[in-house]
């Protein structure tokens, strides 16, 4: 080895000899006045807190003092609160004045009721809603005809569809096939729900959203049997007697708007009391489907809805528990049943009130 290297070698070494212990010493020194600091300051915590907190305040004041100078010249001598960011969302809003309201994007979880305004046809609320005009038509009974009337309410599914409320023993796989839909597609709607998430059993009563689903086809039922004969002169007594012999399945609620009465023997529909018959039929292939409107002449009207049969025609008067129809499952239904309606000058009132 060069004897310059070992030269270099040794001096290295003796100088680290040298600096080794008063850098020791220093350290120590300088952990034991750390350690000694800490103490102190846990001991006397708080009180330097409002010194500290005013200091701090002055250097920041100080700062802004010293810097104001330097950003009012890069900003071209201009008030910095006089310049506006640009902002796509500002320009978005503003620079039209006839910039449509947008529609949040969130997804729709469940149907919704809109009011419909001056103008409105079904195209232009399917087309604000981004779902089919059939979506639209199906669930609310109406026709591509039908006039929409502004202030009336119209109920809007978050997707192209139907909904279905679940009856007895129904499955995803039965109402799929019922309603020309996919299992699958039911199962992966997001906000429907499962009694069992593994099985995907569900309650009845509960109502679904089927994407892409439509109603079945059901042909109106069209026997009309002119059975009861027409009953001449009639008063009404302002008493309702019980249309027809059954279980109570749905009561009277803001969206439904009558009784329902429950039987799988189909009996016989009774008129609840005497009026001249208004309407005996199916007119307009909606979701009453075949059915009885009374007017009892008293300010009072009763409908009868769901039928398979109906007994009687237009214009002919019949008794108070006399026989007009037979219960069904026409139109909107899942199961045999008489939908039944109390009307007090238009207005539907609980039947529960007036049925003896």
């Amino acid at each position: 080895m060069p004897r310059i290297i070992l030269d270099l070698r040794d001096f290295c070494r003796g100088w680290w000899e040298f600096v080794r212990e008063p850098t020791r010493r220093a350290f120590s020194g300088f952990e034991e006045a750390k350690s000694t600091l800490a103490e102190s300051l846990y001991k006397q915590r708080g009180k330097f807190a409002r010194p500290f907190v005013h200091s701090g305040m002055v250097a920041l004041a100080a700062s802004g003092v010293i810097l104001a100078p330097v950003i009012s010249e890069e900003l071209g001598r201009r008030e910095p609160w006089q310049i506006h960011a640009p902002s796509s969302v500002l320009s978005a809003a503003t620079e039209n004045p006839e910039t449509a309201t947008l529609v949040s994007d969130k997804p729709r979880d469940k149907i919704l009721k809109y009011t419909i305004a001056e103008g409105d046809t079904v195209a232009n609320i399917a087309e604000k809603f981004g779902i089919s005009q059939d979506t639209i038509l199906w669930q609310n009974d109406i026709t591509a005809k039908t006039k929409l009337k502004p202030g009336a309410t119209l109920d809007i599914l978050p997707v192209t569809g139907v909904s279905h409320k679940v009856g007895k023993g129904e499955t995803i796989y039965s109402i799929a096939k019922k309603l020309s839909a996919e299992p699958q597609a039911i199962v992966d709607f997001p906000f429907n729900t499962f009694v069992n998430d593994e099985t995907f059993a569900l309650a009845v009563g509960q109502v679904l959203v089927v994407p892409d689903g439509t109603p079945p086809k059901e042909a109106p039922v069209s026997v009309f049997v002119r059975r009861t004969p027409d009953a001449g002169t009639v008063t009404a007594s302002g008493d309702f007697v019980w249309p027809a012999s059954g279980n109570i399945s749905q009561g009277f609620v803001w969206y439904h708007k009558g009784l329902d009465i429950a039987n799988k023997s189909a009996p016989a529909i009774l008129a609840a009391d005497s009026g001249t018959v208004v309407i005996a039929g199916w007119p307009d292939n909606a979701g009453y489907g075949n059915r009885i409107v009374i007017d009892h002449g008293n300010g009072y009207q009763t409908l009868y809805a769901h039928l398979s049969q109906i007994y009687v025609t237009i214009g002919q008067t019949v008794s108070r528990g006399a026989s007009i129809g037979k219960m069904g499952s026409t139109g909107r239904s899942t199961g045999t049943h008489l939908h039944i309606e109390i009307r007090q000058n238009g207005v539907a009132v609980n039947p529960l009130q007036f049925l003896r």
